[in-house]
């Protein structure tokens, strides 16, 4: 009997946890001179990001303590965005350069910008 309390117990929080993945599309915007300018349109699909722009290339999602977008508009500019911001509708993000003089570039923001739900 103890074996079952214990599988129903591990069965209803493999059903209650949420996946936070991102995923739809969402407009991209980008800060200067505290205006926000809008760039382009962006899909995301799981762990693989699009511009509507269809000379950017693919770029990669990591999932970890925070999100990471690789690749975003070139190979050194690298986007961090906070986990619990990726369920609203505006989530606000920094960019930061991997060519950064400090040893770790997550820690130097080369500016920021929103990403807006597009529904």
């Amino acid at each position: 009997m103890k074996y079952f309390a214990l599988f129903i117990t591990l069965l209803s929080i493999n059903f209650s946890q949420k996946t936070e993945k991102l995923s739809g599309r969402y407009n991209y915007l980008i800060e200067d001179n505290n205006l926000y300018i809008q760039k382009d349109r962006i899909t995301f699909n799981d762990s693989i990001f699009v511009f509507d722009n269809k000379y950017m290339p693919k770029g990669k999602v990591s999932y970890g303590n925070k999100i990471v977008l690789e690749n975003f508009i070139n190979a050194d500019l690298i986007i961090s965005i906070s986990k619990d911001q990726i369920t609203k509708d505006t989530i606000p993000f920094y960019m930061h350069d991997k060519q950064s003089s400090s040893a770790n570039y997550l820690d130097e923001v080369v500016g920021k910008g929103k990403l807006i739900r597009i529904k």
